[in-house]
């Protein structure tokens, strides 16, 4: 079974360690608990807050697809430190094997949830209501799980309503474990740095063909992007990314719009010349104009339909009727009448558009990628091309663990994306 798997073994017939007045629990998972590295993680979780294991059984999946089950005793000093290793196992999949229901309260004052309601992962999960399980649905992280009828979904806390029923504590609920980590060893090539260009078009390759897949199926791609796109002279190509039919929504900040009209309509990307890529003079004043520019035209989209932003991102998006969102910051300049500067707006706005995605692609932002990441269940495959490593890294560590990270220069990236991707969405096979 390989090194890793024979220290996971040896692990897991190590008896529980003797800690004083013990409080014990059973919790079981099923699915690839080692080729995804769970049930390492777990048994991490366990030893790091303290508490100890033991495993009570261990069925080993014996070929590729088929899924592995264990049920471990989780020992801790008291019932708070095992209430605590029984969140951190929750969030990789293990829940209580006892087969009763939820625990229902309901909130008393909107916008807050009674104390010791359950708070969600990314990951597929069912809770137990009346003697049936249920999926939960429209899956995020940090939410709470209300039960209306015979539904169960996700509602954040700014959003609960008075009177409302939520999942209190772990009993009944149960998650699958994450199982991306599989996926994203496909991957593994990409996640070192990355200098050679012929590595940069092998990169593109993949995601190409993940992207053609996901679109021939009819499935949504959702681009989250930052102006890196632009000053890198690719605006080009991602709009003809959106000509061709492979993106179905973009996400940004106010600066991707900015620059994106002050490249197409004064040549330059923060006052650099798209063309010689040397400072122009009062070239720092150009995206102020651009500003102005999308002002005088009422917005974006009046920009577009009177002719006069005649090229770009923004272009694209607006004439071939590809929805956007741009949510803003402090820092933003103007800012564009199109930039949504209440937070929880832009925050809805956001989920709306990345409603259905099978494939979100990150390009060189942290900030909205970071967003996003928190927003989506662990079944959408997230890529995040950076030229950054620590960029993946936060999404990752903030709980975006099926995060595919290809690190890389985004220009050259998407210049060779463009090129994988050239023929429209319906077209003949490449």
């Amino acid at each position: 079974m390989g090194a890793v798997d024979a220290r996971l073994r040896e692990r897991c017939v190590r008896p529980p360690t003797a800690v004083g007045k013990l409080s014990a629990m059973l919790v079981e998972a099923r699915g690839h608990l080692i080729d995804a590295g769970v049930l390492g993680r777990a048994l991490d979780a366990v030893t790091g807050a303290g508490g100890s294991y033991h495993v009570v059984s261990f069925d080993i999946g014996r070929t590729r697809e088929e899924s592995s089950h264990v049920v471990l005793e989780v020992r801790a000093s008291g019932k708070q430190a095992l209430d605590c290793i029984l969140e951190n196992l929750g969030a990789l999949g293990f829940s209580q094997p006892q087969a009763e229901d939820v625990a229902l309260t309901s909130v008393r004052r909107a916008g807050v949830a009674p104390e010791g309601f359950y708070s969600t992962t990314n990951l597929p999960t069912r809770v137990r209501v009346a003697g049936r399980w249920r999926a939960v649905d429209r899956q995020r992280m940090d939410a709470v799980i209300v039960i209306d009828g015979k539904r169960a979904h996700c509602v954040k806390l700014r959003d609960l309503e008075r009177g409302q029923r939520v999942v209190m504590g772990h009993g009944g609920v149960q998650v699958t474990p994450d199982t991306k980590e599989r996926e994203a060893s496909d991957f593994a090539f990409m996640s070192s740095d990355v200098s050679s260009e012929r590595r940069v078009e092998e990169q593109a390759r993949f995601l190409a063909r993940r992207w053609r897949e996901v679109k021939r199926r009819g499935g949504r791609v959702v681009v989250v992007s930052g102006p890196v796109v632009v000053h890198t002279g690719q605006a080009d190509k991602f709009a003809r990314l959106v000509e061709r039919g492979y993106v179905d929504a973009v996400l940004a900040g106010n600066a991707l719009a900015v620059h994106d009209v002050e490249a197409a309509v004064y040549g330059t990307s923060l006052g650099v010349s798209q063309t010689s890529g040397r400072p122009v003079l009062h070239g720092h004043m150009n995206h102020m104009r651009a500003i102005n520019f999308v002002r005088s035209c009422g917005n974006l989209r009046g920009a577009v339909r009177k002719g006069r932003l005649k090229s770009g991102i923004m272009h694209a998006l607006v004439a071939n009727d590809v929805p956007f969102s741009l949510a803003g910051s402090i820092r933003d300049d103007g800012p564009l009448p199109d930039t949504e500067m209440d937070l929880i707006a832009a925050q809805s706005d956001y989920a709306r558009l990345l409603a259905g995605a099978e494939l979100v692609v990150v390009l060189g932002t942290m900030l909205h990628g970071i967003g996003v990441g928190n927003m989506l269940p662990a079944s959408v495959t997230l890529v995040c091309v950076d030229i950054n490593p620590a960029v993946a890294s936060k999404l990752s560590d903030r709980g975006s663990s099926h995060t595919i990270p290809i690190v890389t220069d985004v220009g050259l990236f998407v210049a060779s994306l463009a090129q994988q991707l050239r023929a429209r969405v319906g077209a003949a096979k490449e």
